[in-house]
């Protein structure tokens, strides 16, 4: 028995470190990638030190999702590929020692894993996305880090593009150009100076560009039609100046985006805030729609009978009405008549129409509201049950291939996360597009990959070669001449009758 326990110990210490190297580097690749994207909200911005690293902690938390089950799925092939490439399973095996067995320690890990990252995404990861997505929204309303180039316009201040030629010592901008757009393109002011120099205001919130021996030139036509209302206008005007200081807007300051704005949101919510909004708000559709649908048929359809005498000729009275059908009604009217009351049945119908899709358009706002926290409250019990397969998924397959190491299995990890992330990501735009239910699309991963697993241990188990050429092929031709035996039995049956 202390030996079976020793087992187990070396099996967890293995696994374990296997999956926290992997599970580090899964979150530097996704981490990279998660910066590739949100590569103009930071570069160029002169964001401090500071803001960088809490933007990298909240990035972090926001891919564990997704490193998670790569890891264990990579840590698993490796580890059960050691095991089989060592022959260690295999005296496993002989000592008769299960493969149940031997997953058994790994399996409650790997369950503790599943536990930790559903409390993960329950309590931490809404916090985490809600503190990203405002520092995310911050940077992308700092202006960015003021360095106008040389040789090219510079369009980063709103308004303006700025030309510099060359620049002088201690800062000095040399033959410089300035388009101003501050009043729109339709009033464009143009300077022109030989030297100038830039600095930012004491409350950073303001440049101040001092031009030196220039000129100015602005366009009246506009501003003149406007002012007299008449054909006759001053094509420009022309300043020339020693001296000359304009003032543009432009904070460098950090704004941080007010957290609480984000509070309502999917991603910023835990299981019981999701189901409590979904179920609010779902009493409130059905009030609306039952409300709507009460409106509709009592001012649309039973309602109508105090209107049929608008479109009915004045000769026609209440005891015609109930001796005559509506065909014979519509005969006994004019050709006038009969336009006109088509006009009106025409016009009715398409404000009908137009109240029957307004009602559907406040209901669609409300259904998209509800799918989308739908969709986060089934993507938290995923991702705990994503770690499970992935590891009934990863074990067998390393004890199959019999390959440790980081090659084959980092190829085989990489082509099955892929398979996952295809399969879940079209679940997930089918329950956002209300083409599925939400709980179909986001177990739409689960319900594939789950009797895979299951194949795949059994396999495992059974010690089938499953990756042996010579097997497939053995079993190819065993097939083939399955199918020749039953056509011959078939052409000998025929040939009897």
């Amino acid at each position: 028995m202390s030996w079976v326990k020793k087992i187990d110990v070396y099996l967890l210490w293995n696994f374990l470190g296997l999956f926290f190297a992997t599970f580090f580097i899964a979150i530097f690749i996704l981490l990279m990638q998660f910066m590739w994207i949100h590569v103009d909200d930071l570069v160029g911005k002169g964001i401090g030190l500071g803001v960088l690293s809490e933007f990298f902690i909240y990035a972090t938390a926001a891919v564990v999702p997704l490193a998670l089950p790569l890891a264990i799925l990579l840590s698993s092939i490796i580890s059960f590929g050691n095991l089989a490439e060592k022959s260690e399973l295999t005296a496993m095996k002989a000592a008769g020692i299960s493969l149940f067995r031997i997953m058994r320690p790994l399996v409650v890990a790997v369950a503790f894993l599943s536990v930790g990252a559903f409390f993960f995404s329950n309590n931490v990861l809404p916090k985490s996305q809600m503190k990203l997505w405002a520092l995310i929204f911050s940077l992308r309303q700092k202006s960015p880090e003021l360095d106008i180039p040389v040789g090219e316009f510079y369009a980063d201040i709103s308004g303006y593009h700025i030309y510099v030629h060359d620049k002088g010592p201690r800062g000095a901008l040399l033959n410089i150009m300035i388009y101003d757009y501050s009043n729109g393109f339709e009033n464009v002011k143009v300077m022109v100076a030989d030297t100038g120099r830039l600095t930012i205001s004491n409350d950073k919130r303001y440049l101040i560009f001092d031009l030196m021996n220039g000129e100015s030139f602005e366009d009246l036509n506009r501003k003149q039609q406007r002012a007299t209302r008449s054909s006759r206008n001053i094509p420009y005007r022309r300043e020339t100046f020693a001296h000359k200081r304009l003032l543009i807007d432009f904070s460098t300051d950090f704004n941080r985006f007010d957290e609480s704005i984000l509070e309502d949101q999917h991603v910023s919510k835990n299981v019981a805030q999701l189901t409590r909004s979904i179920d609010s708000v779902r009493v409130v559709a059905e009030g609306r729609s039952r409300e709507q649908s009460t409106q509709l048929l009592s001012d649309r359809y039973f309602g109508r009978e105090s209107r049929r005498s608008v479109t009915l000729p004045t000769q026609v009275t209440e005891e015609d009405k109930a001796k005559y059908s509506r065909e014979e009604l519509w005969n006994s009217m004019n050709v006038f008549r009969q336009k006109q009351v088509y006009q009106i049945a025409i016009e009715r119908a398409k404000s009908y129409r137009d109240q029957i899709e307004y009602n559907a358009l406040l209901l669609e706002d409300v259904d998209r509201y509800i799918r989308k926290h739908q969709i986060e409250l089934y993507r938290k019990y995923t991702l705990a049950f994503a770690c499970l397969i992935f590891f009934f998924i990863g074990a067998p397959l390393g004890a199959i291939i019999r390959k440790g190491g980081l090659g084959a299995p980092v190829v085989i990890s990489v082509v099955m996360f892929i398979i996952y992330y295809i399969i879940d990501n079209t679940g997930y735009k089918m329950a956002r597009e209300a083409l599925w239910p939400c709980w179909a699309g986001m177990w739409l991963s689960s319900f594939v990959l789950l009797p895979a697993g299951i194949f795949l241990t059994y396999k495992a188990a059974t010690d089938s070669p499953l990756f042996n050429p010579e097997a497939w092929e053995k079993w190819w031709k065993q097939a083939v001449s399955t199918c020749k035996e039953f056509k011959l039995f078939h052409c000998v049956k025929r040939l009897r009758v």
